[in-house]
C-alpha cells in the first residue's frame, strides 16, 4: 500500500517532483547530486542507541518510504547499535536504487548503551570500514566520516589513513564530525574534505563559525540533532506563529529555516517511525516569509 506524504496546509507540491526534491540539490563531494533534506538512521536502533529497534519491520518501512518521497542522502555509522543500523539499510535497501548516497562513519567504540568512546587508531579505523562495507554491501563508500577526532591519536595518523583507503578505492569522499574551523584547515592539509557534520539546530547554534567556513568554502554541513529531540514542541513566538501561518509543525518550520539558512545545509533529521518521517520531508516544500526567516534567525540566536 502506498503511504501519502503529510503536508502542512503552507505546502505546494507538483506530480513531477518527490516532496525531499523540493528542498533542492547540492553536489557532495562536487560530484554527488542529493537532495538537501537527508535521513539520519541513528534512531533505528534500540534504546541508548543500542541493539535492535523495538518494531524492526517499522524501521525497515522507514527507509523504503524515505527512498519513495525522494530522499537519496541516508546517513549512519559503524557505532549505531553498533552496527545494527548499517545492516538495516542493506536489509531495506539493497540493491540499492541509482543516486542514493549512503554516508557512513567510524571512531567511536560503543561499551555499552549511551556510551561512546574515541578510537582513531589507524587499524581500527581500517577494520571499521572493512566492516561497513560488508554490512552495507558495497565496494567503495561515498561518504566516510571520522566520527571523532582522538586526542589519543596522531591527527595526521588518522586522517592519513582514510587518506590512504581512499587511494585504494574504498572512499570516495572523506568528511568530518564534531570539529572546529581550524581542525577542518588542519585536515584539509591532508585530505581533501566534503562534508562537516557537527551539531547544530534552529535553537543550538553554538557551531556557527564552522557553518560559516562551510559556507564559503563549499563543504557540505550535515546538522546532527536539528530538531533538539523535541523541544520545538513547547516553544512560542516566530515560530509557533510561523508554523500557525504555513499549517504546518514547529519541527517543519525548523528544518524550513535550516533548508534556507545556507544553500551547502544539508539537513539529517531521523525517526523510527513512518509518520513522523513524513512530517519531516513535507517540511522541504514549507516556504518562510523573508520576515519569518529574519525572526527565527534573531531568535535563539547564541
Amino acid at each position: 500500500m502506498t503511504r501519502s506524504s503529510t503536508l502542512p496546509a503552507g505546502a505546494t507540491t507538483t506530480s513531477e517532483t518527490l516532496p525531499a526534491a523540493h528542498s533542492g540539490t547540492f553536489l557532495l563531494g562536487g560530484d554527488l547530486p542529493v537532495h538537501r533534506l537527508g535521513f539520519g538512521a541513528m534512531r533505528l536502533t534500540g534504546k541508548g542507541i543500542w541493539g535492535p529497534p523495538a518494531d524492526r519491520a517499522e524501521a525497515i518501512a522507514v527507509l523504503r518510504r524515505a527512498v519513495a518521497l525522494g530522499v537519496n542522502l541516508i546517513d549512519t555509522a559503524d557505532s549505531y547499535g553498533p552496527e545494527v543500523s548499517e545492516r538495516l539499510i542493506a536489509e531495506a535497501l539493497h540493491p540499492y536504487p541509482a543516486g542514493l548516497v549512503i554516508a557512513t562513519k567510524a571512531g567511536l567504540l560503543r561499551p555499552g548503551p549511551d556510551q561512546w568512546t574515541p578510537d582513531g587508531r589507524p587499524e581500527h579505523l581500517r577494520a571499521a570500514l572493512e566492516g561497513s562495507l560488508r554490512r552495507l554491501k558495497l565496494e567503495r563508500v561515498d561518504l566516510y566520516q571520522l566520527h571523532r577526532i582522538d586526542p589519543a591519536v596522531p591527527f595526521a595518523d588518522q586522517l592519513g589513513t582514510l587518506k590512504r583507503l581512499q587511494e585504494d578505492g574504498k572512499i570516495r569522499h572523506i568528511g568530518l564530525s564534531e570539529v572546529s574551523v581550524a581542525e577542518i584547515e588542519r585536515a584539509r592539509k591532508v585530505v581533501e574534505i566534503a562534508s562537516v557534520q557537527n551539531r547544530y539546530g534552529l535553537t543550538d547554534r553554538q557551531h556557527e563559525a564552522v557553518l560559516d567556513h562551510c559556507d564559503r568554502e563549499g563543504l557540505a554541513f550535515l546538522p546532527w540533532f536539528p530538531l533538539g529531540a523535541g523541544r520545538l514542541v513547547h516553544e512560542s513566538g516566530p515560530l509557533a506563529r510561523a508554523a500557525k501561518r504555513l499549517g504546518g509543525t514547529p519541527a517543519q518550520v525548523a528544518l524550513a529555516w535550516l533548508l534556507r539558512r545556507s544553500p551547502v545545509m544539508l539537513p539529517i533529521p531521523g525517526t523510527s517511525k513512518v509518520k513522523h518521517l513524513e512530517e519531516n520531508v513535507a517540511a522541504a516544500q514549507l516556504e518562510l516569509s523573508d520576515q519569518e526567516f529574519e525572526d527565527l534567525s534573531i531568535w535563539h540566536a547564541s
